[in-house]
């Protein structure tokens, strides 16, 4: 522990030195670039170094929180992390007490600075103590916990930062108790925690700021054209001093660190102990605007300025873009656009919530390359850098508060969710990813006054014209989620009026005949075998129903006036009342493709890609009608190296609204060889998949999911690593269920708490980075078989 205290010592020493001098961004007048700055704030990642204990149930943790507690025994942790490692298959979740404690040495020489804590999440109910003094007393695991920690810390001594959590049912947060819950809320401090240094005038926290639609820096493109654009930029500045400071602030833009615009605000007078808004409109010429095939991004820098001395800076990126709704049809940037989503739960096998930043974008990542432009994060705020990586990638978001078939009717939970609400747009207002604010309770009855607060905080937190709260029921909100099930099941609202998101489909509607209202009192075995419900485990024959429902369900959207749909679900994932893995993801819990994640690839446009797959194991229990997804004009199919046939995309019930209906070729029997499908496109060949019969097992593959970002060390980075049984050919053998035995070498820890089994002949090793680059050596056998993977973290 001592050694942490010293890094951290020298970290926030080093942020003293180049805080010495309060030079502003140097513009190097040659190239226009951004030069080394040196900077009065420092935001400092305190993820490593705690101490981490489960509380158990009979023991007394009232002294837990104090300076002289002796933590030595407990178990050092770095964050995000997760307060219990689970199985596979989670129904009976851990649910308790859990503390944390972090020794930070703050130098002497941050006396008279403003500190601040932040942790982004912490589940659920926490209590944080600084030297032995209460500072925090908060409900909710999703939003950020911000703490002005200046009156607490003691500068020149070894502080002690302690937490305390309690994940069990809570009435204040809801949702409903986790026996009967449809997802897992799991425990810990699963995301960042940060602490930022500042001077006494300086940018305030958005979510510790008493402003109506302010704190912080708000930023919003009131002009979007593509030969000038407008970016407005409002901003919060605090004075903490007992004397008035005259204040300047500069936002500037750049693109790709080039300095294209910025603008001063006049010199302003902040009285003593009080705060002042900024308001600056910059103009970009020649905007690159930021939609779902473009996703452009700028940074806009905001410095704050005393005498011409920089005291504060902060950067945020944005994109500049219009979303409009209008006649139910939805616009972006003024062109009408159509957005094909996914509903997706944040959790990863083992680990509940405790993603790393990069983990989170390779979630991301399979999301827009399976051909999906638009995600319901439900229904729960989500990790700020699963946003980043949204306007990154270009994924258009409805950002949702946490709720679940769940209402109490008290003023404590009411009054949880409207701060949640306020809390979660200051959070995300900036996102150019977000298109709407779900700040509703899905899948709940709520009264109509409740539903107007929720309403109305959406548009006094963000005001303005093309702003849109949205929520499950059809009254009160700007735009109406309708699922499937109870537009199908009930003939509810067929035609509604406002606009309107086919919020999830695919799913519920071929499993229960109920609208999903009462998930934990329904037969846990009903129709499975006709449902979209498919493990890859159950094989070729089941996968392609899911496929079916998922082209039947996909086209059916078409007929109504939604301006989106998002299918239910990206992943499959854990539920609380349920002894099996729900199982409608067009992935599985391990991120592994099924037939179904094709489909929705084969829609996008061939521009983007050409897709071409076929829907098939080839064995002697295949299909000989074969389906292949794709989205090219034509295809050929041959059956070892023989044309079968040369057929344009299927045409009949269920394709009439496709844009790139499936192929269907049918064979007359079954030779056991290799499926070749050609993909053309104005007559050229674009693309091809093969398909081989499998044969004997003669190895193990093994493979890495990075999915756009590199093992990272010091993050506590997770990754999938993959190990199939394969033939001579590389053919996965998908009837094989074996335990796979493998060793590791180098900074590396496998999270399964148990056997690596295969699962239609893949095994899934959850595999964390420790602290130390290098090599790392993953070695796989099983009886004779043997694989081996080498990779690097940095």
């Amino acid at each position: 522990m001592k050694n942490v205290t010293i890094f951290v010592s020298w970290l926030i020493a080093a942020w003293v030195l180049n805080a010495c001098s309060y030079n502003q961004n140097v513009i190097n007048s040659e190239n226009n670039k951004i030069s080394a700055s040196k900077s009065s704030a420092a935001k400092v990642s305190i993820n490593s170094g705690w101490k981490f204990k489960k509380l158990l149930s009979n023991e007394n943790d009232e002294n837990n929180h104090l300076v002289s507690f002796n933590d030595d025994t407990w178990n050092d942790v770095r964050l995000p992390h997760t307060a219990n490692i689970e199985p596979l298959v989670v129904n009976n979740q851990w649910q308790g007490i859990s503390w944390y404690r972090r020794h930070l040495d703050v130098p002497k020489e941050l006396d008279g600075k403003k500190v601040f804590l932040e942790f982004e999440a912490a589940m659920n109910h926490s209590k944080i103590w600084i030297n032995n003094q209460l500072v925090s007393d908060h409900h909710g695991g999703y939003l950020p916990v911000v703490i002005d920690a200046t009156d607490y810390v003691l500068p020149g001594k070894e502080n002690i930062v302690a937490v305390r959590l309690d994940n069990t049912d809570n009435e204040i947060t809801g949702p409903k108790p986790l026996k009967i819950l449809d997802f897992n809320m799991y425990g810990g401090l699963y995301r960042n925690a940060w602490m930022t240094v500042k001077e006494k005038v300086y940018i305030s926290n958005a979510n510790l700021a008493n402003k109506v639609a302010g704190g912080g820096v708000f930023i919003t493109t009131p002009k979007v054209d593509t030969a000038e654009s407008h970016v407005q930029i409002k901003t919060h500045v605090v004075n903490d001093i007992s004397s008035n400071k005259q204040v300047v602030v500069n936002n500037a833009v750049y693109d790709k660190g080039v300095l294209i615009s910025q603008q001063s605000s006049p010199l302003q007078t902040i009285n003593a102990n009080s705060d002042a808004e900024f308001v600056s409109l910059v103009k970009v010429k020649n905007a690159k605007l930021w939609s779902p095939k473009s996703p452009y991004l700028y940074d806009v820098v905001t410095t704050v300025f005393i005498d011409d001395k920089k005291v504060d800076e902060q950067k945020t990126r944005v994109g500049i873009r219009h979303f409009e709704l209008k006649n139910q049809e939805l616009f972006i940037n003024g062109e009408k656009t159509y957005l094909r989503g996914v509903n997706r739960h944040q959790d990863y096998p083992f680990i509940g919530y405790a993603l790393s930043d990069n983990a989170q974008y390779r979630d991301a990542k399979k999301i827009k390359e399976g051909g999906f432009d638009y995600i319901r994060l439900s229904h729960y705020p989500q990790s700020p850098a699963f946003l980043d990586a949204c306007d990154e990638l270009g994924i258009v978001v409805l950002d949702a508060i946490l709720g679940w078939q769940f209402y109490a009717d008290t003023d404590q939970f009411r009054n949880y969710t409207y701060k949640s609400a306020k809390e979660l747009i200051r959070r995300d207002r900036n996102h150019a990813s977000v298109l709407a604010w779900e700040v509703s309770l899905n899948e709940t009855k709520m009264p109509i006054f409740y539903m107007e607060e929720l309403n109305r905080i959406v548009h006094t937190e963000f005001p303005g014209e093309n702003v849109y709260s949205a929520g499950w029921m059809n009254e009160v909100y700007d735009i109406y989620l309708q699922a499937r099930q109870h537009r199908i099941l009930h003939k509810s609202d067929h035609d509604p009026v406002k606009p309107y998101s086919v919020s999830e489909y695919g799913d519920w509607e071929y499993y229960s005949r109920n609208a999903g209202l009462n998930q934990d009192k329904m037969p846990k075995d009903m129709r499975l075998a006709t449902s979209s419900r498919q493990l890859r485990a159950y094989g070729e024959k089941r996968l392609l129903q899911q496929v079916k429902n998922l082209q039947e369900s996909h086209n059916d959207n078409f007929n109504t006036k939604a301006f989106s749909d998002s299918y239910w679900v990206m992943y499959d994932y854990n539920r609380g009342y349920h002894d099996g893995i729900e199982s409608s993801g067009v992935m599985d819990i391990f991120r592994l493709p099924k037939f179904g994640y094709y489909f929705y690839q084969s829609q996008q446009s061939p521009e983007i890609k050409p897709v071409i797959k076929i829907a098939s194991y080839w064995n002697e229990k295949s299909s000989l009608d074969i389906k292949v997804l794709s989205n090219v004009e034509e295809v050929h199919l041959f059956l070892n190296d023989k044309l079968i046939a040369k057929q344009t995309p299927d045409n009949g019930k269920n394709t009439e609204n496709l844009g790139h209906p499936p192929f269907t070729f049918a064979l007359n029997k079954y030779e056991a060889g290799t499926l070749k499908a050609i993909g053309f496109i104005n007559g050229k060949a674009v693309t091809q998949d093969v398909v081989k019969t499998p044969g004997k097992a003669v190895a193990l593959k093994v493979w890495l999911d990075e999915s756009g970002k590199k093992p990272a060390a010091g993050h506590n980075d997770v990754l999938f690593a993959y190990i199939a049984v394969v033939d001579a050919n590389g053919t996965v053998l998908p009837n094989i269920t074996e335990e796979i035995d493998f060793t590791l070498n180098g900074d590396v820890k496998l999270l399964n708490p148990s056997a690596v089994v295969t699962e239609a002949g893949i095994a899934t090793a959850l595999l964390q980075i420790g602290d130390k680059a290098g090599n790392v050596t993953l070695h796989a056998k099983q009886d004779e078989l043997e694989g081996r993977l080498t990779f690097t973290s940095k």
